[in-house]
């Protein structure tokens, strides 16, 4: 599976959503980040489980990235 899109659900000062981001980034992927504090919404959707990483627009993981699982779907 090739990703295409890639999107972190993050917020400041989020130390979980940036190991997030550099795993991603060490597989060649390059993630948009959204901050859930940005939109009521995205706040009540996501609220504490941040980072939310979606590939191709599914949501593959919650809290910490699983690199064994993010290395089989790629």
């Amino acid at each position: 599976m090739a990703a295409s899109h890639v999107i972190i659900y993050t917020r400041q000062g989020c130390c979980l959503c940036d190991d997030a981001r550099r795993l991603l980034e060490q597989y060649g992927l390059a993630p948009e980040m959204v901050d859930i504090d940005s939109s009521p919404e995205l706040q009540e959707r996501y609220t504490t489980c941040v980072p939310v990483v979606v590939i191709d627009g599914k949501e593959r993981f919650r809290g910490r990235v699983n690199e064994v699982l993010l290395r089989r779907l790629l």
